[in-house]
């Protein structure tokens, strides 16, 4: 069994290898932009399981201040480098179906003050597993998302660390939670990652017309 790993020399993704029982193709910067398509093209081999895990932070609560060259960035990083991964799997990396996990976020089920754009491309990255869930399904693939809170990795700016209202999880506990999800019979689900506490969420329905 062979795990794909994307930001896979970072804290949560280093975890993921660790508690994987398989083996395992780490890939992040400077080696692999998850966000350049002809990265993802040129890869080969076959593969069981991947977890798309790559991601950055980048603060600028004030969206009147956000560069463009951060906006661009942030969006390849954590949405693009899932959805072109996710799209290999599926075209080629997977032939024999498998499952995949995105790492997406707590602030991809509610909203993060502290950077916009990064509540932006997590409630991405959960709105395309979601979406995305029954197309994989036709190749025999399970694709679920990972919605972790704060977790102590380098993500977590200094400043946030002292004003948490819950405490920092360790990635390891992260990691155990991201194999857990791999292993959900059922797909297009998002899991939420809590200091003990790991249960998939219950999305509310749509109202119909009146």
């Amino acid at each position: 069994m062979t795990a794909l790993i994307t930001g896979g020399r970072g804290g949560i993704g280093r975890a993921i290898g660790e508690a994987y029982d398989g083996d395992v193709v780490a890939l992040d910067l400077p080696d692999f932009d998850v966000g350049d398509p002809a990265g993802w093209r040129s890869l080969e081999g076959e593969y069981d399981a991947a977890f798309l895990n790559a991601g950055i932070g980048i603060g600028y609560p004030d969206v009147a201040e956000l560069p463009d060259a951060e906006i661009d960035r942030i969006v390849r990083a954590n949405f693009l480098g899932v959805v072109y991964g996710a799209r290999e799997c599926a075209a080629r990396l997977m032939p024999n179906g498998g499952s995949i996990v995105c790492t997406a976020s707590l602030a991809g089920l509610t909203g993060m003050p502290y950077d916009p754009m990064y509540t932006a491309t997590k409630h991405a990255v959960v709105g395309f597993v979601r979406g995305a869930a029954q197309g994989l399904a036709e190749h025999g693939i399970r694709i679920n998302a990972l919605c972790p809170g704060f977790t102590d990795t380098p993500i977590v700016e200094d400043e946030l660390r002292g004003v948490l209202p819950v405490p920092l999880m360790e990635a390891s506990f992260v990691a155990a939670a991201a194999v857990q999800a791999l292993t959900d019979p059922e797909t297009g689900r998002a899991w939420i990652v809590q200091p003990n506490r790991v249960l998939p969420f219950r999305f509310p329905g749509i109202p119909g017309p009146r």
